[in-house]
């Protein structure tokens, strides 16, 4: 399994009742090995979290189905992390 960083920034359109959903949907994802680690920023601008998938195409399914790109309340992007 490689490593992929999802990168969100919230947008001014972000509906609140969405954050509950996407917390439980990392939290699904940390249950099945997925996540490695996850956060929101300080500033409250947005969030990160590492996730496992086999490849980029792979990550990129799991990212889109997570309730805050479903709900559009976030911009957000994928990248393979070479961390050592």
């Amino acid at each position: 399994m490689n490593r992929y960083l999802a990168l969100l920034i919230r947008r001014p359109q972000l509906d609140p009742a969405a954050v509950p959903l996407h917390l439980a949907y990392l939290d699904r994802l940390r249950e099945e090995g997925r996540v490695e680690l996850s956060g929101g920023f300080s500033d409250k601008s947005g969030g990160a979290y590492l996730l496992h998938a086999a490849d980029l195409a792979e990550a990129t399914a799991i990212v889109h189905n997570d309730p805050a790109h479903v709900s559009g309340g976030w911009d957000i992007t994928v990248y393979e992390w070479q961390a050592h």
